[in-house]
């Protein structure tokens, strides 16, 4: 069995030419301003698992990495956008959600670090001086839409930012008057469009090139998967119809698991394909479990953010973590990314799940990369950091089959 672990100082040995590539490869997609991935590592295995375009933790990264963040995001703003100064943050409207608001506390925070004048606020707001987080509150702009030139703009007491940094991801549909105003990132990239799968398209072409180069297979660097579509679950049909679909599934990755010597049973990861938050996800070993659900189960699985129906799914492997803190409670990393690069980490901890499990639940815990000791960062810079930066390079190339609308 190829322990991928095992293969690090090959990794660095190929740096220089992975580098090159990498530098290439930028040149040729709009990179995003920022990301996040969920990583899994399994030691033989080492795969993004979600790729976020509109990430929400900033509050959990190290301190320590605030100067190179912000300088990051000043590099990408000052390139991307020339003479910006006044950049206006577009939120969530998790007005309830204090670790949310600690995020945009932090954001902006990183943005005035840059150079940057940076106002909050959201039409959803008009009412609210501020938002209360867990250190304190959060002034708001006030936001107002206005006419020009037949089109609806956002305006900011009474004028116009020079760029509007989207940390909302659109799954309820886009907001009304961003259409003729420079924002990052794109709104086609929120999640009333964006589908998970088109990502994990996109991302295969990047790992077989990078598995070419390091002379490994790719399955090693990327968890398998497929979509089911039109899956109306309610109905037994479509259910008798998906549960099929994961056991063939299941089948060949058992099979696989079997030949490379893997001694454990294959799990599958069924998701909304579109939508974040750890919301509709489901965990099953076996399709028959699907046909065994309580109505309870079944709307969970249903159920999307903001209350948009879930048709289609996508369906993909489970991979343990090897990763655990000192009480034995599963891992994972989670890498922030700006302007394309692996620029900090943090990991998310929970003691009520297991080495399988989807880990973003409400018992789920956070670490910095500092607050760890590095104690789980032996391959963030390496495999983490080389995964995650194909993930943003896949999201840019999203993005040229989205459009900028």
């Amino acid at each position: 069995m190829t322990f991928v672990h095992e293969l690090t100082t090959l990794l660095e040995s190929k740096r220089p030419e992975i580098t090159a590539w990498m530098s290439e490869k930028r040149s040729e997609v709009p990179i995003p301003i920022y990301g996040s991935v969920d990583i899994r590592d399994a030691g033989w295995k080492i795969s993004v698992v979600d790729a976020n375009h509109f990430p929400a933790g900033f509050n959990n990264l190290s301190p320590e990495d605030k100067p190179s963040i912000a300088g990051l995001l000043k590099t990408h703003i000052q390139r991307e956008f020339k003479q910006c100064e006044w950049v206006h943050l577009y939120p969530e409207s998790h007005t309830r959600n204090k670790g949310y608001v600690e995020n945009l506390i932090a954001l902006k925070e990183l943005l005035e670090i840059g150079g940057f004048r940076c106002t909050v606020g959201s039409v959803k707001f008009e009412d609210l001086g501020h938002l209360i987080g867990l250190s304190g509150a959060l002034k708001l702009d006030q936001v107002e839409s206005s006419q020009k030139d037949g089109e609806e703009i956002l305006l900011i007491g009474g004028h116009k930012p020079d760029l509007i940094l989207l940390n909302n991801d659109l799954t309820d549909g886009l907001v009304e008057g961003l259409g003729s105003q420079v924002v990052s990132p794109p709104p086609s990239m929120g999640w009333h469009r964006r589908r998970k799968s088109q990502h994990y398209e996109v991302l295969r072409g990047y790992v077989e090139e990078i598995a070419q180069m390091l002379g490994i297979e790719p399955w090693h660097l990327m968890a398998d998967w497929f979509v089911s579509k039109n899956k109306c679950l309610e109905k037994e049909a479509c259910r008798i119809e998906l549960a099929v679909e994961v056991d063939s599934f299941l089948d060949k990755l058992r099979e696989k698991y079997q030949t490379l010597g893997i001694e454990r049973e294959p799990v599958v990861f069924i998701k909304n394909d579109r939508g974040t938050y750890g919301l509709g996800i489901m965990t099953v070993r076996s399709g028959g479990e699907l046909l065994e659900l309580s109505n309870r189960k079944m709307n969970k699985l249903m159920y999307s953010k903001g209350g948009v129906d879930v048709e289609n799914f996508l369906i993909q492997e489970g991979i343990p973590t090897i990763l655990e803190n000192e009480e034995g409670a599963p891992v994972e990393p989670v890498v922030y990314l700006v302007d394309g690069q692996a620029a900090s980490w943090f990991y998310r901890i929970n003691s009520k799940k297991s080495d399988i499990d989807n880990l973003n639940s409400p018992s789920a815990q956070f670490e910095s990369f500092s607050q760890s000791g590095g104690q789980y960062g032996e391959h963030a810079h390496g495999w983490h950091a080389l995964v995650a930066e194909l993930s943003m390079l896949a999201m840019g190339k999203e993005l040229l089959s989205y459009g900028d609308q």
